[in-house]
């Protein structure tokens, strides 16, 4: 309890508030779905270091995915690509295709990790980051469905005729 007497002191001697900025909704869709691309990355890496995995990927198997031929690795390029475009896409896009793009992503990547978590036999360190990315594809549903409205403008109100 100290640190925060400490803290509140200082705050109190300086007479000063740390203000908490508000960030537009795009921009924290944008950092949701980076940090689901980045807990993609990180996991695939680990996963590197389960055993036999090298050996199955140099022999040209992809897992439950069989062998790695072109359109397999074209689908997979796929799926995976969605969330690193989902950064851009949700910083760029207008806010009513945006809202939709989030939503329909947003679900059907919560769903594929749903899979994942609740598999058997799965490494624990995979279940940790399929619940991570459960947790933020979750949280971009949450953001988009509740995204802020305004108030619709008359042409009155503007000074049109």
């Amino acid at each position: 309890m100290k640190p925060n007497v400490e803290i509140k002191l200082i705050t109190q001697a300086n007479d000063t508030q740390l203000r908490d900025s508000t960030l537009d909704i795009k921009v924290k869709l944008a950092a949701v779905w980076a940090s689901v691309t980045l807990c993609y990355l990180y996991c695939d890496y680990f996963e590197l270091y389960q055993a036999g995995k090298l050996q199955s990927m140099l022999a040209g198997r992809m897992g439950p995915l069989g062998e790695s031929s072109q359109g397999v690795l074209l689908g997979a390029s796929i799926v995976v690509s969605i969330p690193a475009l989902m950064v851009f896409l949700s910083a760029f896009l207008p806010a009513s295709v945006n809202r939709v793009v989030n939503l329909l992503f947003g679900a059907l990547f919560t769903l594929i990790m749903l899979v994942f978590l609740l598999s058997p036999g799965v490494w624990l360190y995979y279940k940790y980051y399929a619940l991570l990315e459960v947790m933020l594809t979750f949280a971009a549903v949450w953001l988009a469905w509740r995204w802020p409205r305004q108030a619709a403008v008359s042409p009155a109100s503007h000074g049109a005729t």
